[in-house]
């Protein structure tokens, strides 16, 4: 089986070798698409940090959920729920999901929002159910009761065990055969003869294919590789972990999000997580929490909530990255020969991982989409990269 390999053990700027595919990225999408392909095609992982999912992938408090997102991550999700329930013998020691429901919530201005929300998921969601404040504020006791006046509950959400995850396609990929290097940030990449030339800080490999997982730094990838970027945008995103002052039985409370979600929290080991949900701009970057986002935080639990901290036992921040339309991108790019897309996966990238790698394998191997995935609604055209290529204007 292929080890994980540090540039350190190969020397300086060593021949990495031939491939039918480079991805750039070892986070959850790169290494779901490693594990995807591997058995199909000679496959090199190469990851600009010294860990892979270093990013975005370890810093998420993911939750799947059917009801997030718009009508095509939505889609994705459904698609994804029967990998995550049943990945398959020795890809994880326990279940990768963890009952947990999600529940929105909302003030009295709010109820319109909280019916448009309904409307819109029912009819994919039967299991979704409509609670009147008093069902709520008994599920969720530390709410304020002004921002407690209803609440849509789905049951069937669950927490998601990132780690194993992502882990588990990272192993599964080199059991079939693939190669992840690790400290391999990337210098150059250019495409003659049909083949690209990638030069790391690793070494220099060839492949016919370049897949762009890399995240936050997707359109600076492609800017390098020769091709347009996407206006992709990276948005960063704060967590707090704390103690509260009264001793909630928190354990079975769903995720609580706020209809306007400028607001989420939820039990974790133990203790309560929480978020402003904030989406701030930011360059490419090892992420930090900056401090007023973490007082917006604290307000908003005071405002809306009887939660308050005694004790912040973790923070963190990571970056969240969208497309223009908030919907991810797989696919091949326009102009830019045998360069495919996968990334723009915003706050959604860890709960459509599955239905994502499958699609764009699919896609690179020339076979239409699954039916598993057509069933639920996921087309090759919603998430191609050639829905942003931009009009030429007409000469005179």
């Amino acid at each position: 089986m292929p080890e994980e390999i540090s540039p350190t053990q190969l020397g300086s700027r060593p021949k990495l070798g031939d491939f039918d595919a480079v991805i750039i990225g070892a986070g959850m999408a790169g290494a779901s698409l490693a594990y995807e392909l591997a058995s199909h095609m000679r496959v090199l992982v190469l990851e600009r940090e010294s860990q892979p999912g270093y990013h975005t992938t370890g810093r998420s408090a993911a939750l799947f959920s059917e009801i997030y997102g718009n009508d095509i991550v939505r889609a994705l999700s459904r698609a994804s729920r029967a990998f995550l329930e049943a990945p398959g013998a020795g890809f994880a020691e326990h279940p990768l999901l963890t009952p947990r429901g999600t529940l929105f919530f909302a003030a009295a201005g709010q109820i319109e929002q909280l019916h448009a929300l309904h409307g819109e998921v029912a009819p994919r969601s039967a299991v979704v159910r409509w609670f009147e404040a008093d069902e709520l504020r008994g599920r969720l006791p530390a709410l304020r009761p002004e921002f407690a006046q209803a609440g849509l509950f789905e049951p069937d959400a669950s927490d998601i065990d990132v780690h194993a995850l992502h882990q588990g396609y990272l192993r599964g990929a080199r059991q079939q055969g693939a190669t992840l290097i690790c400290d391999a940030e990337l210098e150059s990449a250019s495409y003659v003869r049909d083949r690209w030339t990638v030069q790391s800080r690793a070494g220099q490999c060839s492949a016919a294919l370049l897949v762009n997982a890399a995240g936050a730094w997707a359109d600076d990838l492609a800017q390098m590789a020769g091709a347009a970027p996407l206006d992709l945008a990276p948005l960063r995103r704060t967590a707090l972990v704390f103690e509260d002052h009264q001793a909630w039985d928190s354990r079975n409370w769903p995720l609580a999000v706020d209809i306007d979600e400028q607001l989420y929290f939820k039990p974790d080991a133990g203790r309560l997580l929480a978020s402003p949900a904030d989406e701030t701009p930011s360059p490419p970057c090892d992420a930090q929490p900056d401090e007023f986002d973490v007082a917006v935080l604290l307000d908003r639990l005071e405002r809306m909530t009887l939660l308050r901290p005694k004790r912040i036992t973790g923070r963190w921040a990571g970056l969240r990255t969208f497309a223009p339309d908030r919907t991810p991108v797989a696919g091949f790019d326009a102009h830019a020969a045998n360069f495919f897309w996968l990334a723009g996966q915003g706050g959604y990238g860890i709960q459509t991982a599955p239905a994502l790698a499958l699609l764009s394998a699919s896609l690179i191997l020339g076979k239409p989409v699954p039916d598993r995935l057509a069933a639920q609604g996921v087309t090759a055209q919603g998430l191609s990269a050639r829905r942003f290529e931009r009009v030429q204007p007409a000469e005179n």
